[in-house]
């Protein structure tokens, strides 16, 4: 595929300007340090624009930047420039890779109680095991060895990877994806304390997982005692997240990997929770907070700001707190000095 070819299966309105150059031909995409000939990179930001010089992709993908555009020009280097290159990018490895997703059919070692209601084209892997009163949509696929309760509906154009399992009663909207080896709907953990011990309360609720939800490898969304569990529309889980008992989550939200959420936390829009951050029993965040890496919210995050450390607290606060922290030694030597003298 050439320069001019690709351009032209490309979302138009991401594009601002190009050269083609020699309209090299291009056979692949890679990042810019390691880009070879007849594969397209892209840059973003400064960190890599000196790799414009150095590089050996034959196209680069440029924010609106003339001076970079020159340099590539200078190096015969094609270019394509954007508001958005990382999401040009993207938009570029998805006409070059497409994840493997087999053929419409049943597998004939899958087992399916007579009563599942399938919708056309969806395949059904080897050793998958769908249970009574199940609804899956049109051309959802489930790979193999993943176990379907009673009682689950799950959307169209929807993927569930090998071994993940559905508990019973859950809904799972139309494109959504189940990463391997995560469970959605197992049960809360919900136990009342008395004196003879822990007496086991059911958990009767269920998860929903609205359209467009990704969930990530060993992830797990359990349900609640009563109610349900919600992650809606498009937001995105990363591997190893655990979201308890009676969580909402809102749409185009992001949790890093190993995010854990207590029971009955809520969760706006657009919010971004980064890697191992935790998040207290009935803590709220508010839309498009973002919560730093390894934090812990213990109550409230308003909508709009940045929290970081445990407990979490504004960001600007936090730098501060974090060079104080680092001359606590030396703070505490002057402290002894001080207290000794005084003495």
């Amino acid at each position: 595929m050439n320069v001019s070819e690709l351009i032209q299966v490309l979302t138009p309105d991401l594009i601002m300007d190009h050269s083609l150059g020699s309209d090299p031909e291009i056979v692949g995409a890679a990042a810019i340090d390691i880009a070879k000939s007849q594969e397209i990179s892209y840059v973003e930001g400064g960190k890599f624009a000196a790799r414009v010089d150095t590089t050996e992709a034959s196209v680069l993908i440029l924010p609106i930047d003339e001076d970079l555009q020159q340099r590539a020009t200078a190096r015969g280097i094609a270019w394509i420039s954007t508001k958005a290159p990382r999401l040009l990018f993207a938009a570029v490895i998805k006409v070059f890779y497409q994840p493997f997703r087999p053929a419409p059919g049943i597998h004939p070692t899958a087992i399916l109680d007579p009563s599942v209601q399938l919708g056309e084209d969806v395949s059904i892997g080897a050793h998958v095991v769908v249970y009574p009163g199940v609804t899956i949509g049109d051309r959802t696929c489930i790979m193999a060895n993943a176990v379907v309760y009673p009682g689950v509906t799950i959307g169209e154009n929807s993927l569930l990877h090998a071994n993940c399992t559905i508990h019973e009663r859950t809904e799972i909207g139309s494109n959504c994806v189940i990463h391997s080896g995560a469970v959605i709907g197992a049960e809360g953990f919900g136990f009342v304390p008395t004196p003879q011990g822990w007496f086991k309360m059911e958990q009767s609720g269920i998860v929903v997982l609205e359209n467009g939800v990704e969930i990530g490898c060993n992830s797990a969304v359990d349900r609640p005692a009563v109610g349900e569990t919600r992650i809606k529309a498009n937001t995105k889980l990363d591997n190893l997240v655990h979201v308890a008992h009676g969580c909402t989550i809102g749409s185009n939200s992001a949790l890093a990997g190993q995010v854990g959420l207590a029971g009955g936390v809520t969760i706006g829009n657009n919010v971004l929770l980064a890697g191992q951050v935790g998040v207290s029993n009935q803590a709220v965040i508010g839309d498009g907070a973002i919560v730093s890496a390894q934090s812990g919210v213990a109550n409230r995050v308003p909508a709009g700001e940045v929290y970081s450390g445990t407990p979490a607290i504004p960001h600007a606060v936090y730098r501060k707190v974090s060079v104080v922290i680092k001359r606590l030694p030396e703070m505490y030597d002057t402290f002894r000095k001080l207290t000794k003298n005084k003495g």
